[in-house]
């Protein structure tokens, strides 16, 4: 088993142009922090090889790092810390059957303009684009829209380094791909990643307060009618902020955001005024009912049209910490209600708004939508707010609603919870025994949700 920290032997390789002695790992929601032994910043699959290989013979432990965007210590790095950096970029295009194949350190906001040239856009996306491609696949990170899988479901290829240092190329015809995808970092450092891609196309997005009551009454209808639904909620309101994504083709004319609204609106707005609502409603909580009116009756009530990666995702430069949960997609608006509850009867101070989307089935081993229709519900908390009992508490409730927790942000689970709320859990513990038998790839985070 992995665990050593390196420090029983001095590792002197010979690849020392790429590999070096770090400072402080942290990830952007200021949840984990380390201080690997070394950091590899390899620029070819034998590189990884040579990292894998070199980590086995000391019995030490590898790391892939993403962007950090994950609020669990998944990526926290217990010995050499791998960094992609220099393994992004296309490898590869088959246009007649819309696939594309990616470096693993790609990222996602990098992707449009890779695909661009071919016609091709990614079919979903989260409203964040900051992660790497290998991170995003790895979490089980999503969109919204009941006829779209999470962006694990676009991969039909993958290429990763085992834990004996071996590649190991996994095709859409391996049952095992169903595995890779949502891997959790435990299986292997992905390097190469095949994704089906779709036509480019449009997104025309209408962005709308609505009373919270009436969306509650009718979000399965919305939902359900919609390309792509979520909406917001701000504890303390009556008002969701509301958006609906319509699909339309490449050659429809768009109405884009000017430079000026976009600055205004996302910059402006959903940042710099945040920011600054955070820091006043620590200083003084009394305000923050006030303060998020005053959000609410800023934010919303707008459309435009454009590329769907400039609908899709918005820059988001507010650090916060955020605990997610998978439910029953019949049973969502039953979470969500038990939740807002919750959060009325408690002095809890929040800032933040509640996050709720939707997502189809899929038959990946370790997705929190695996088998069936899933709403999600996303709490978050300003990073300088204490969060512990807030998640704490919100995960009870999700829990009480068969939830599942999204695996790179924050929860309690262990690997005891996971055996009975997967039915393939077991197959994945197989096949990490037999891509890692050594354990390279654990960190304490694995530990805990899969088991030594």
């Amino acid at each position: 088993m992995s665990g050593a920290t390196g420090k029983s032997s001095r590792w002197v390789p010979s690849w020392e142009q790429w590999l070096s002695r770090p400072g402080e790992w942290r990830n952007w929601g200021r949840t984990e922090s380390a201080r690997p032994n070394y950091t590899a910043r390899p620029s070819k699959i034998e590189d990884v090889c040579q990292v894998v290989q070199r980590a086995v013979e000391r019995d030490g432990a590898v790391k892939a790092l993403g962007a950090g965007h994950s609020f669990t210590g998944i990526a926290r790095p217990r010995d050499v810390a791998l960094s992609l950096e220099h393994m992004r970029g296309l490898v590869a295009v088959d246009a007649s059957a819309r696939r594309v194949t990616l470096r693993a350190g790609t990222f996602l906001h990098e992707i449009p303009a890779l695909l661009e040239p071919h016609g091709l856009a990614m079919p979903n996306l989260g409203d964040i684009d900051r992660q790497t491609l290998a991170g995003a696949i790895s979490t089980g990170t999503h969109g919204t829209g009941t006829a779209f899988g999470g962006i694990a479901t676009q991969v039909v290829g993958a290429t990763l380094v085992d834990g004996t240092g071996q590649v190991r190329v996994v095709s859409e015809d391996d049952p095992h791909l169903r595995g890779v995808a949502v891997g959790l970092g435990a299986l292997g450092v992905l390097v190469e990643v095949t994704l089906q891609c779709v036509e480019a196309f449009v997104l025309e997005a209408v962005e709308s307060p609505a009373p919270l009551d009436e969306v509650i009454d009718g979000y399965l209808d919305r939902v359900g009618a919609a390309d792509h639904y979520e909406f917001y909620w701000f504890p303390g309101t009556s008002v969701a902020l509301t958006k609906t994504n319509t699909r339309l083709p490449a050659s429809a004319s768009t109405s884009p955001l000017t430079d000026v609204r976009r600055f205004v609106d996302d910059r402006v707005v959903s940042n710099e005024a945040l920011r600054a609502m955070c820091e006043i409603g620590r200083a003084a909580p009394s305000l923050t009912p006030k303060l998020i009116s005053l959000a609410t009756s800023l934010t919303g009530d707008r459309r435009f049209s454009d590329v769907s990666t400039g609908v899709f995702t918005t820059r988001r430069t507010v650090r916060f910490r955020e605990s997610e949960w998978a439910v029953p997609l019949d049973r969502t608006m039953e979470a969500f209600a038990a939740v807002r509850s919750l959060v009325e009867s408690r002095d809890w101070n929040i800032t933040f708004p509640i996050e709720v989307r939707a997502a189809a089935a899929d038959d990946l081993w370790l997705s929190t939508a695996s088998g069936r229709e899933s709403g999600y519900i996303a709490v978050h908390r300003y990073y300088r707010d204490e969060d512990t009992e807030y998640f704490r508490e919100v995960e009870k409730v999700m829990l009480s609603f068969g939830g599942r927790p999204h695996w790179g942000k924050m929860h309690t689970r262990s690997a005891d919870f996971f055996t009975s709320e997967y039915p393939r859990f077991g197959e994945f513990l197989e096949l990490r025994d037999t891509f890692d038998p050594h354990r390279v790839f654990a960190n304490d985070y694995l530990d805990r949700v899969l088991g030594v």
